[in-house]
């Protein structure tokens, strides 16, 4: 979901869900757009790079939130999820599109 006039409105868009969590890593991380734009369904995440430490996935998951216009539960994300960009992008898709 997105805000429209300060009204949540579903996204739609696949593309537009991968691009912001793209810019998100970007910005959460440290690390080059290029580096992120790189990054396919297989790259791992937690664990692999040494950026996305807990106190990454804390902000990275508010930011989400905040950018995404959605509300992320405790029971909505698994450790697996963070574990590699396509799960990250699974979670983010699953939240955001209807």
């Amino acid at each position: 979901m997105a805000t429209e006039g300060g009204a949540f409105v579903a996204w739609d868009d696949r593309a537009e869900v991968d691009a912001t969590l793209r810019a998100l890593l970007v910005d959460v991380l440290g690390i080059s757009a290029e580096r992120a734009a790189a990054f396919d369904e297989e790259t791992e995440l937690f664990g692999a790079l040494p950026e996305f430490d807990s106190m990454a996935v804390a902000t990275l998951l508010t930011e989400m939130e905040e950018r995404l216009g959605i509300l992320i539960e405790d029971e909505d994300v698994e450790a697996e999820d963070l574990m590699s960009f396509g799960r990250l992008l699974a979670l983010a898709q699953r939240l955001s599109l209807t």
